[in-house]
């Protein structure tokens, strides 16, 4: 197979398996494209599947290098690192090539930042990350569900872990979208579902070997032991993703909530149905939203205005 064909494949993969938004799936093949020109005029030919197995440490150290001499900016080359790891996963994964150099190069250390939402194709990476292959299959899908739930409906991390198991059950039964949650202030609010987010706790539900035993009170989220998921673990869970992502230190599961107003406020939506959708008690706590888009919005024009140039 040639490498425009692997190439070809790994899109498909990552359009069919990995359901990726076509604007991060472009975003992913230039990455690779551009780390392929590199090394074509590295290596002094097109690379093949054979040089890539072959590529050194040095040869990726080198990119890397040319991405911070071009003044590209570290969360810029840590994303694009992730691509190429990603490709040269899938390569691994299919007996495509084999590169064992790739491993061995840290992701791009990014400066500490104060807590921010993702963008949506890091939020998109965050949701899609390959599942650890040293652990069990239905604890990836319990990560999984859980951080859709985070983003999806802008849950809280303790109320996504409170979902009960008669909950879950009667929301699946009944064919609703909608889930009631109960937040600060014991203060109820129902909140929408994804598709997505409902095929997810379905898939959780059917593989957890726990649940079937499991009495209607208790918590759906289990540990490994199947005692109640601790936060702890969908901390440590975030941060491996983060780690494996490049991304900032600020991504955290409340970032994933925190990202979920954001970018419904940056869609058009509306601060009181915000507020609803969050649990706010208060208007004011949903309105610091309004200065996270408008710091985008800058930030946006000063990158394409003509006269924010000068």
């Amino acid at each position: 197979m040639s490498v425009a064909d692997a190439l070809a494949a790994w899109r498909d993969w990552l359009k069919s398996e990995r359901r990726l938004a076509v604007h991060t799936l472009i975003a992913y093949e230039h990455d690779v494209a551009t780390f392929l020109g590199f090394m074509a005029t590295y290596l002094g030919e097109t690379p093949t599947l054979d040089a890539l197995t072959r590529l050194k440490p040095a040869e990726f150290r080198a990119w890397l290098a040319d991405r911070s001499n071009q003044g590209l900016a570290r969360a810029s080359t840590a994303r694009a690192f992730s691509s190429v790891r990603s490709f040269f996963r899938f390569l691994d994964k299919n007996s495509l090539a084999h590169n064992a150099s790739i491993a061995t190069i840290r992701t791009p250390k990014l400066p500490r930042s104060v807590p921010k939402a993702l963008s949506e194709r890091d939020m998109e990476d965050v949701l899609a990350a390959e599942p650890d292959q040293e652990r069990a299959p239905w604890i990836d899908l319990r990560d999984a569900a859980v951080l859709i739930l985070l983003y999806g409906a802008g849950l809280r991390i303790g109320e996504a872990l409170s979902l009960t198991k008669a909950e879950l059950d009667d929301l699946l039964k009944s064919g609703r979208d909608t889930l009631a949650v109960t937040g600060k202030g014991n203060k109820t609010r129902r909140v929408p579902l994804l598709p997505q987010a409902l095929e997810a706790l379905r898939k959780y539900r059917d593989a957890c070997p726990w649940l079937a035993a499991a009495k209607p009170s208790d918590r759906v989220f289990m540990g490994a032991r199947g005692g109640a998921l601790d936060p702890a673990i969908v901390q440590k869970r975030v941060r491996e993703i983060r780690r494996d992502l490049g991304l900032a230190e600020s991504v955290t599961p409340h970032a994933l909530r925190h990202s979920f107003a954001t970018h419904l406020l940056g869609a058009g939506g509306d601060l009181r149905t915000i507020q609803e959708l969050l649990g706010h008690a208060s208007l004011s706590t949903t309105q610091r939203y309004t200065d996270v888009d408008a710091a985008r919005l800058a930030a946006v024009y000063r990158a394409a205005h003509p006269r924010a140039k000068g």
